[in-house]
């Protein structure tokens, strides 16, 4: 039983971790966004699909490279 809750524990941790730094990483991006739109168009950002798109792949490599140091 107290192997449980070592297991639970320390996998808590790391959740809670993770949604607080993306949390804070997402929220510095869209003030980032925001702000370049801003000083640039005085308005919304203009983004282009195609742009979205690489965008998403890099976000999915940086995922999968954080995914993959769980394997080390």
């Amino acid at each position: 039983m107290a192997q449980e809750t070592t297991n639970s524990n320390w996998k808590t941790k790391v959740l809670l971790i993770g949604a607080g730094l993306g949390a804070v990483l997402g929220l510095m991006t869209a003030y980032l966004l925001a702000r370049t739109a801003e000083e640039n168009h005085d308005g919304p950002p203009q983004i282009k699909t195609g742009d979205a798109i690489k965008i998403g792949v890099n976000v999915i490599g940086v995922v999968r490279g954080i995914a993959a140091l769980a394997g080390r």
